[in-house]
């Protein structure tokens, strides 16, 4: 037995409890007042604590799968609640922090360095590599469903790890990058133009992005965690996904979605997470947990 099938909570739901804890003890210290968005909160730490507690009666998988898929569903209501939650416990957007630390970096913004490139049907395939990360997900999360509970139990674990914890970014660096900051999309010469794919792809991020979601790139650390652990179980689905996911972390630069320190954060989150997970999943000859 390893230690990640002796842990009663798990890293993820850890992860997931801080900043369900965090955000339901902001919100009332700062409002002075239990806000819909605390009701929200405190449901999901009820949910998660009843779904480790059923799954751990002995009852077979299915209490167990139910609790690993609680966190798609956890994950989505977390990131649009955090819309309205992040400005409350962090009124300041760091934008220019960001951008200052990309100066330091890079000598300057790679997005403003990158628009003389701008080509629309090179909009269209980066438009394309960044949306297709979201059937993609769906994609991943019933390959491993279908793997069999251990490994499900691992990729979940690593996955959802990252989100938690790059939630608590947005909390506490909240940033709308480079397209939306007004002191930087004013110094783009226009928008990017492109087809269908481009319309659809700025659609889907206008409409559904939170406004706070920049630091870390979740989509840069959720694709190479997927990338990696493919790498390992699933060596087909890697070279399936090697092309679109190298395209992808173009395009986070090239769309205007993230700055450079976003990205050199959520690779760095990952490469921590997959370290830690690798530690846990080793097997080991210490007595179980009673």
């Amino acid at each position: 037995m390893n230690r990640l099938e002796q842990m009663r909570v798990l890293p993820h739901e850890w992860a997931f409890g801080v900043v369900w804890a965090v955000s339901l003890g902001g919100l009332t210290w700062r409002s002075g007042v239990f806000a819909r968005d605390s009701v929200v909160f405190l449901a999901l730490l009820v949910s998660g604590a009843g779904l480790i507690w059923w799954s751990q009666r002995g009852a077979g998988e299915w209490p167990w799968r139910l609790r690993l898929w609680f966190y798609p569903l956890a994950m989505n209501v977390t990131y649009f609640t955090l819309r309205t939650t992040a400005p409350v416990i962090t009124p300041v957007r760091k934008d220019t922090l960001l951008q200052q630390l990309d100066a330091t970096l890079v000598g300057g913004n790679l997005s403003l360095r990158l628009e003389p490139l701008a080509q629309p049907w090179l909009t269209d395939v980066m438009s394309f590599a960044y949306t297709i990360f979201f059937p993609y997900l769906l994609v991943s999360w019933v390959y491993y469903h279908r793997a069999g509970l251990p490994l499900m139990k691992r990729f979940f674990t690593g996955f959802f790890t990252i989100y938690g914890v790059g939630f608590l970014g947005y909390l506490f660096v909240p940033a709308q990058g480079p397209v939306f900051d007004p002191s930087l999309s004013a110094q783009f010469t226009g928008p990017l133009l492109g087809g269908w794919m481009s319309t659809l792809n700025t659609r889907i991020v206008t409409e559904g992005c939170n406004r706070v979601d920049c630091f870390p790139s979740l989509h840069c650390a959720i694709s190479c965690f997927v990338l990696c652990f493919d790498w390992r179980h699933a060596r087909g689905r890697f070279w399936l996904y090697l092309g679109p996911c190298l395209a992808l972390w173009a395009a986070t630069i090239y769309l205007r979605y993230h700055y450079l320190v976003d990205i050199i954060a959520g690779l760095t989150l990952t490469a921590i997470t997959l370290w830690g997970l690798n530690r846990l999943a080793k097997e080991n000859h210490e007595p179980p947990r009673v």
